[in-house]
């Protein structure tokens, strides 16, 4: 300010917030300018890239930018088709990053309906979708929030008899459902269709996230939880609550995870799991070992 009018004497205060002002736009205008031209540059540099748009690379520029996507990850991104078992309170931040994202196909499945107790925490959704079946109320939010990416909506429940056949359409499967019995057969049909596996839960104020891929070596979910809770010893979260923003957090890392395995990029937690303890602000990290004895993966490490 002190410097802009010591070059022009006469100006006013307001004359010099004004010029700084117009500055700061200009500055900024020119940023833009050179992220879209590096990303463009990025993708020029990219072999076999089917391209994107111009509205495109405005879009993922933040992405591209990065060294460790780029053009190549954004590309991979893209063209990925992705499985979302749920679309309740995990589901929903992860159906809204990997949209943001752009994800190429996200399929979702979830044979509920919107209810008001879950916009405590399910904030795709709002009181003007009450009723409606989630799947067809987060394909309307992520048609919305990016209309580049297809979504895939199954509004029913995943049965044993389908599952190995839907799962194995997917790249990649992301399971935010609560019930064990659920997880279990999106496990095994994961481990027989070699399809890896990103498992999240929550529950009051912690959380855990997962991937799971035994083609590679890992242990599978069953590994590491091959009985189901006796009752009472895993109540669901309308008997145990959970704290609102928890399945942000926890779905975030989990959309994470997956933006990491489709790109390459960084250390996934494949035979590892992340514990969030969001009450007293820790986390920590634990490794998982494979069971030879697995009834599930046991048989594929012969």
């Amino acid at each position: 300010m002190e410097f802009l009018k010591s070059l022009i004497p006469s100006i006013s205060a307001e004359g010099a917030v004004l010029i700084a002002l117009l500055a700061a736009v200009f500055l900024y205008l020119w940023f833009l300018r050179g992220m879209r031209k590096n990303a463009v540059e990025k993708m020029n540099e990219t072999p076999n890239s089917d391209g994107f748009s111009d509205t495109e690379l405005e879009r993922y520029a933040r992405h591209i930018v990065l060294r460790e996507i780029g053009g190549a990850g954004q590309t991979k991104l893209s063209k990925a088709r992705v499985l979302i078992i749920g679309a309740g309170g995990l589901g929903s931040p992860v159906l809204q990053y990997l949209a943001a994202a752009g994800v190429g196909t996200i399929g979702v499945i979830d044979d509920d309906t919107v209810s008001l107790s879950n916009l405590q925490r399910q904030v795709l959704f709002d009181e003007d979708q009450l009723d409606k079946p989630k799947v067809f109320a987060a394909q309307q939010r992520l048609h919305a929030i990016n209309p580049h990416v297809e979504v895939l909506p199954y509004h029913r429940r995943l049965e044993e008899k389908d599952a190995r056949d839907l799962i194995g359409e997917f790249d990649l499967v992301l399971d935010g459902c609560d019930n064990f019995k659920t997880r279990s057969m999106v496990n095994a049909a994961c481990v027989a269709t070699d399809v890896p596996l990103i498992s999240g839960a929550i529950s009051q104020w912690e959380g855990q996230v997962s991937l799971f891929h035994p083609k590679i070596g890992s242990p599978c979910y069953a590994c590491v939880f091959d009985k189901e809770p006796s009752a009472g010893q895993a109540p669901s979260c309308a008997e145990a609550g959970v704290m609102g923003a928890l399945p942000g957090i926890v779905g975030a890392m989990m959309a994470t995870e997956a933006i990491k395995y489709i790109t390459g990029a960084g250390k996934t937690l494949t035979g590892e799991m992340i514990f969030v303890d969001a009450l007293f602000g820790e986390n920590r990290k634990m490794k998982l070992s494979r069971r030879a004895d697995c009834a599930v993966c046991g048989a594929k490490q012969q």
